[in-house]
């Protein structure tokens, strides 16, 4: 719930994640933070949760 406003809120956030699994968009997947990969790259998908629907 937020604060003040007492409503519930949804979050997101995009990351750059280094990925040799093969996941596509709209897939969930789960990542971890690592050592920095590229300037901007510090996290890597570790494993694929759920295929996203055609």
């Amino acid at each position: 719930k937020h604060p003040v406003y007492r409503k519930y809120v949804k979050k997101r956030k995009k990351f750059m994640a280094h990925d040799e699994t093969g996941a596509k968009i709209g897939d969930k997947v789960r990542i971890v933070e690592t050592r920095p990969l590229s300037a901007r790259k510090r996290w890597r998908v570790v494993e694929i949760i759920q295929r996203a629907e055609l």
